[in-house]
């Protein structure tokens, strides 16, 4: 393993870290909120490891929703992630299985833009790289979700301070970062007004997934009319 990759690695996410962390105590507190033990919520911070779904799973865990309902509204929120692994797959298709495991199991948000920007660049995904950025986020979200469980009452409603925004701005600022691509702004539009429709009449969680999957097509339909006319200048040289 590269150890300056590595290194790398770490300080590309360490900044991540620093914003990630009010939501593992966040989330770290509400599990408490909604009846979960200390040890029950460094766990599934442990195993799921998506903050996003973590959240709904609490929340439904605490309004006593069947046990197959839980795991479909995760699901609906963590659909994302199947389409994060496609994506990335040919950048990291030269690790080995063991090495593509571990991947996808710390394919977060931040880990699948900062991989896409990294390859944009034109530098190497190496799983040296790819290792550090994940471990600097992963294990400070462990330590974060056992800080906001066991102090966590101290904060009172999180509402009351503005804690309930910090995911969405979270988010907003991953998308952000993706504004110089192609038809960015018609993709996230309509991304945007399906998820709010989907909110209204569907409801949550699966505006998540009908909101991407929205953006996703009209994202499938465009490059086929940009190959259109890049084909026929070639034609009428040729």
């Amino acid at each position: 393993m590269d150890g300056s990759d590595f290194r790398d690695g770490l300080r590309s996410g360490f900044p991540i870290t620093l914003a990630a962390s009010p939501f593992g105590a966040l989330f770290g507190a509400l599990a408490i909120d909604n009846g979960f033990t200390i040890a029950d919520a460094v766990l599934m911070s442990a195993t799921v490891y998506a903050g996003a779904s973590q959240m709904v799973g609490i929340e439904l865990f605490g309004s006593h929703v069947q046990p197959w309902l839980v795991v479909l509204s995760v699901f609906a929120v963590n659909f994302r992630h199947v389409l994060y692994s496609a994506s990335i797959a040919k950048h990291i298709r030269h690790f080995s299985l063991t090495q593509k495991l571990l991947a996808f199991f710390l394919l977060v948000d931040p880990q699948y833009a900062e991989t896409e920007q990294r390859s944009e660049r034109g530098l190497p995904v190496t799983f040296a790289w790819y290792l550090g950025f994940g471990l600097v986020i992963y294990v400070p979200w462990l330590l974060n979700t056992l800080v906001g469980a066991i102090f966590g009452q101290m904060i009172g409603d999180p509402k009351a301070i503005g804690l309930d925004v910090l995911l969405p701005v979270y988010f907003l600022g991953l998308v952000m970062s993706f504004r110089k691509r192609d038809r960015f702004l018609p993709i996230v539009a309509t991304s945007a007004v399906a998820s709010v429709a989907a909110m209204h009449f569907v409801g949550s969680p699966w505006h998540v997934s009908i909101g991407a999957l929205a953006g996703i097509l009209l994202a499938a339909c465009l490059p086929l009319q940009q190959a259109a006319k890049e084909v026929r200048p070639a034609e009428q040289e040729a």
